[in-house]
């Protein structure tokens, strides 16, 4: 679970550097033979998009089918995510409101209280640009909400029971999210993101032979990747990216397979070293992304915005650009995260797991 949390989070921070960098490759699409750095980012454009997905998953798997009590189920986890989200959106919102006044950051017209109000207002809403990744906090919060009701349901069903309401999830991933049509039946309480989550708390503990395959999970992420970079590269134009819906069912499919692979990896009996040693480089990388993962998530994108600020368009090639954004980005929030955890008191605000 640590892993794919890790996973999760490196995947958010390389959809938005991949954000970033893919306009500077629109053009190489050439009637529907792009080139090499055209492939290169739109193919991590779509098979990163997983990240919200992954977390979803992670929610319903670790926190689903448990018979705990709604108050203390509120207790723990709103702090949980509000304190993190009212810490960094206050002070980030802040120091881009500086960075705005003494540098070149237009961020805010002008400094009237007015425009300032309407500017933490942005911020919190997840309107303005560094602050873009903070949809998340609601659209968790709302999970939170509901997600008692979700339980009830799971405790009293058996795991066979879920199938029916995933079958409905996955025709709203092919139609609303995929084929942006609207089924004839209005399907909208077995929609995405819940849908992810019970999907998680089904895939964890389903005894099926083959979502207990891990040849088919790999199966599931090759064939769906590359499906997604075909098709991008047909609709696609020289003038705009087609991009899939991170709801959508070859998205769907992809995280599904990504979570089957993690589930049933040890199956492969790969004698890796620094794998298995709890100790190794690999294992404390792992164990500290998925330790400050929330935190990372509502900074990183701060970082990303201040290095596209300063680097602009200075002719470095774009797959080098996304690579600088991803690897900057990512080292400078674990830095800050792994700093500010060791700091009594603050490190209860800040996201750190």
């Amino acid at each position: 679970m640590d892993a794919l949390r890790a996973l999760a989070i490196i995947c958010v921070i390389a959809i938005h550097a991949y954000a970033c960098s893919r306009n500077f490759v629109i053009s190489e699409l050439v009637g529907n033979l792009p080139s090499l750095n055209w492939i290169i980012i739109q193919f991590s454009g779509n098979t990163f998009r997983i990240g919200v997905d992954l977390f979803l998953m992670l929610s319903g798997a670790l926190s689903l089918g448990r018979d705990w009590k709604m108050k203390d189920f509120f207790a723990h986890r709103f702090p949980r995510i509000v304190y993190p989200f009212l810490f960094w959106s206050i002070l980030l919102g802040t120091i881009f409101l500086l960075l705005s006044y003494y540098d070149s950051f237009n961020v805010i017209s002008s400094f009237d209280l007015v425009s300032i109000a309407n500017y933490f207002y942005g911020v919190f809403m997840g309107i303005i640009d560094f602050a873009k990744p903070y949809w998340y906090f609601w659209m968790i919060l709302g999970i939170y909400l509901i997600m008692p009701v979700f339980n009830k349901w799971i405790l009293h069903s058996d795991l066979d029971d879920l199938l029916y309401f995933l079958f409905f999830w996955l025709i709203t991933c092919l139609f609303d999210y995929t084929l942006g049509v609207e089924f004839p039946i209005r399907l909208s309480y077995f929609t995405s993101p819940i849908g992810l989550v019970v999907l998680g708390y089904y895939l964890r503990y389903t005894r099926r032979i083959i979502l207990n395959n891990q040849y088919f999970a790999l199966f599931l992420i090759i064939f769906s990747s590359l499906l997604m970079l075909v098709l991008s590269a047909i609709y696609s134009t020289d003038t705009h990216f087609y991009n899939f819906n991170i709801y959508s069912i070859l998205v769907s499919m992809e995280v599904i397979g990504v979570f089957l692979l993690f589930k049933n990896f040890y199956k492969f009996n790969l004698n890796i070293g620094f794998f298995s040693r709890p100790d190794g480089f690999f294992n404390k990388s792992v164990y500290a992304l998925a330790r400050y993962s929330y935190g990372i998530f509502l900074i990183h994108n701060a970082f990303i915005c201040v290095l596209v600020h300063y680097l602009g368009n200075t002719g470095i090639p774009p797959v080098l650009y996304m690579i600088i954004l991803f690897v900057v980005s990512l080292l400078c929030s674990v830095i800050v995260m792994a700093v500010l955890s060791r700091i009594p008191y603050l490190n209860r605000v800040i996201g750190v797991k």
